[in-house]
């Protein structure tokens, strides 16, 4: 039951004891008319469960099972900083419920579905009445998360297709502000990117997805020699165990329950070695990455673990690449995903985007092919003037 609940508004704990989410925003709107933030956190979404039978489940996992649109790390963040209460004491994410027992909940605002257009530049690589394409560029997320509900590719789509082309994005997610939003790429990381325009195209591309039947290639640069010249990287990845700053926002390769199996597929493109550079930092390689799983920061914690971290990537043990003059040159993840095919959802043909690397990734090519440079060829690879790469 929810505390001090308007009686003209639905009920937080709807058929079946799931929250309900338009309640919960409902709720916010309203303490935020009458109360300062303190006051919201306390009166805005404060939800009670009376368990009706001994679960003996961990606290997380029941949780998800009742509030469906925060995951699994999120509401662990949630009981971390103190958001739940088990018989009225603080509680943490493995507290076991049993019959009888009362959970309290204080549940943030789901983000908003509004999307308000904003005119940010984007790269169209192909778009018709069921999906468009983009070149991604770095420093953007994909869709509103946490606190920041603006300046993401969402934002930019609905003025595109305000101003440029009409029509708009699939309404699958819309609940929780990722409308059309088939799959994601992290903030720097740049390349092909598609959005679905209406729900069926929606459905039929993220099916492709989910059965991997579409091809995604990346390209990474990392520091050191990466061996052998092809290889598959299965190691499951989970969140990392500590949710304090700075760590809860990781990822890492974990062999317990909350391991996700995750496969990469690496082959070496070129390889680069400088004898002049400190120990540590003479040689980089060039890899193209193969998804057969989709795991949030799957390539960057795969390449860290096996001791290959992305140049540029610090929250994975990355550098960033600077010239000789300590001028830099690429700052951010090395990570570009080139190459995107998957059936047209529609019309049922074959498509193939690739998307030419920016200025950063491809000056920091040129940089290291000044070194002792090694071309490689891989079985199954794509060629790198399809990517936007010369060859060496």
């Amino acid at each position: 039951m929810a505390d001090d609940q308007p009686s003209n508004r639905p009920p937080l704990i709807g058929p079946g004891g799931k929250v309900n989410p338009q309640a919960i925003r409902a709720s916010y709107d309203d303490a935020v008319l009458d109360a300062d933030d303190d006051a919201i956190a306390q009166q805005g979404g404060k939800v009670q469960f009376t368990l009706q039978r001994d679960l003996g489940s961990r606290l997380d996992r029941y949780l998800t099972t009742r509030i469906p649109f925060m995951s699994r790390s999120k509401l662990a963040d949630l009981i971390a900083g103190g958001g739940a209460m088990v018989n009225g004491k603080p509680a943490k994410a493995s507290t076991k419920l049993r019959l009888g027992d009362i959970v309290d909940v204080v549940i943030p605002p789901p983000p908003t579905s509004e999307i308000e257009p904003e005119d940010i530049p984007i790269d169209v690589l192909f778009e018709d009445d069921h999906l468009i394409v983009l070149n991604k560029q770095a420093d953007i997320i994909v869709h509103p998360a946490r606190a920041e509900n603006s300046g993401t590719m969402v934002h930019a789509l609905a003025w595109h297709f305000k101003h440029v082309t009409g029509g708009g994005l699939s309404r699958v997610g819309n609940e929780f502000a990722r409308p059309g939003v088939v799959h994601r790429l992290d903030r720097h990381t740049t390349g092909c990117i598609v959005f679905a325009k209406n729900e069926m195209a929606h459905w039929k591309i993220a099916a492709q997805f989910q059965d991997r039947t579409a091809d995604k290639r990346y390209l990474a640069l990392v520091q050191g020699a990466v061996e052998p010249d092809a290889q598959v990287i299965n190691q499951p990845i989970g969140p990392h165990p500590s949710r304090t700053k700075g760590y809860r926002e990781r990822q890492v390769v974990r062999h317990d329950d909350l391991g996700k199996p995750s496969v990469t597929i690496c082959r070496v493109r070129e390889r680069y070695r400088d004898h002049d550079r400190p120990v540590g930092l003479q040689a980089f390689t060039l890899v193209e990455l193969e998804l057969k799983t989709g795991r949030t920061h799957q390539i960057r914690v795969h390449l860290a673990h096996a001791g290959w971290p992305i140049v540029g990537d610090d929250m994975y043990g990355g550098q960033s690449l600077f010239d000789s003059n300590e001028a830099p040159i690429i700052t951010r993840q090395a990570l570009h995903a080139g190459l995107l095919a998957f059936e047209h959802p529609i019309s049922h043909q074959p498509l193939s985007f690739a998307a030419p690397p920016p200025d950063d990734f491809r000056a920091a090519i040129k940089h290291l092919r000044q070194m002792d440079t090694q071309s490689v060829h891989v079985e199954g690879t794509v060629p790198l003037e399809r990517l936007g790469l010369d060859t060496a």
